[in-house]
């Protein structure tokens, strides 16, 4: 049986991320309602509003889901708590040292899984025990790597360092795109960007059509003296990278992020003022589809590049 499949007890080794102010309650439950792993995203919510969306995914779902969590969220020990208190079984950590909460989380009968976007973290987080890894690439929305390596070279990379249950991510979207990275040394994927767009995602409406009309070369990674963070080319990105190119300070670069800015642009549909983060992949999808009609598409897409593949013939 897949190892991602067995660890997590689920259909399909497919991971819906748990992105800022997309992933609620009606995302992640569906997701796990159609066999993936569904993820709240713990970064964007209050402790008292993550508890009560984990008791919203509860009674939408008997399936296996998980939080992901932010590792630099500011009360993350109220966090964590409120994870332990209303029986999460699954974490995925992201932005911090996997040794800080990996045995602690284990000591409570939670599988941990930790984003990296390079294998030298992979070899902390072997260091630390955890579950799995998620190898993150540059093409993915949101936070991201400084090393700017994409999924096509982490993958394998990360695979030859690690032994322990490999989970692709970034610039996933399609079947045709899982059957990629499980060629080269992937257990599973985890999908942010398709899901950020679907029917159950709680972004704006403006925000998703945005998304669903870009073409190549409409998002770029900035923020990196800050943290790197891919965005859609828009009036605040345009502000950033201007700072950016005159040698803008981190506090400078704080001050002009603010607060809320992702909210903003995300969850109130600003696409002026707002910080708009998503994946380069972005650029091939056109339409907003049910959770349930992207788990059919990605097995079936899966499906057909395997047999494509068996079919075809590469050497003479």
């Amino acid at each position: 049986m897949n190892r991602i499949a067995s660890l997590f007890e689920i259909n399909h080794p497919i991971v819906q991320g748990g992105m800022v102010w997309c992933s609620g309650w009606r995302l992640a439950s569906a997701v796990s309602n159609a066999g993936g792993l569904g993820l709240l995203g713990a970064g964007s919510m209050y402790p008292e509003v993550l508890r009560e969306h984990i008791r919203q995914c509860k009674a939408a779902t008997t399936r296996p889901f998980g939080v992901n969590v932010p590792l630099m969220y500011p009360e993350i020990e109220t966090l964590m708590q409120i994870i332990v208190e209303e029986g999460v079984k699954i974490v995925f950590t992201s932005a911090g040292n996997p040794k800080l909460w990996t045995s602690r989380l284990q000591a409570e009968g939670i599988k941990v899984a930790h984003v990296v976007s390079s294998s030298r973290f992979a070899h902390k987080c072997e260091e630390a025990g955890v579950d799995a890894i998620v190898a993150e690439g540059f093409e993915a929305g949101g936070h991201n790597g400084r090393e700017e390596t994409t999924t096509m070279c982490l993958i394998p990379a990360v695979r030859r360092a690690t032994s322990l249950p490999l989970i692709a991510a970034g610039g996933i979207a399609t079947g045709e795109g899982i059957a990629a990275v499980l060629a080269l040394g992937a257990d599973g994927v985890q999908i942010g960007t398709r899901f950020a767009l679907s029917k159950e995602s709680s972004a704006h409406a403006n925000f998703k059509q945005l998304c669903l009309n870009l073409n190549e070369g409409d998002t770029q990674l900035l923020l990196k003296t800050l943290s790197p963070t891919r965005l859609v080319k828009s009036p605040f990105a345009d502000a950033v990278k201007e700072a950016e190119q005159r040698g803008a300070g981190v506090e400078e670069l704080r001050a002009l992020l603010g607060r809320g800015r992702a909210k903003k642009g995300i969850f109130e549909g600003n696409l002026e003022e707002g910080e708009l983060e998503i994946g380069q992949i972005a650029s091939l999808l056109r339409q907003e589809e049910s959770v349930a009609e992207i788990l059919s598409d990605l097995l079936n897409g899966y499906q057909r590049a395997v047999e494509k593949l068996r079919a075809g013939v590469f050497v003479c």
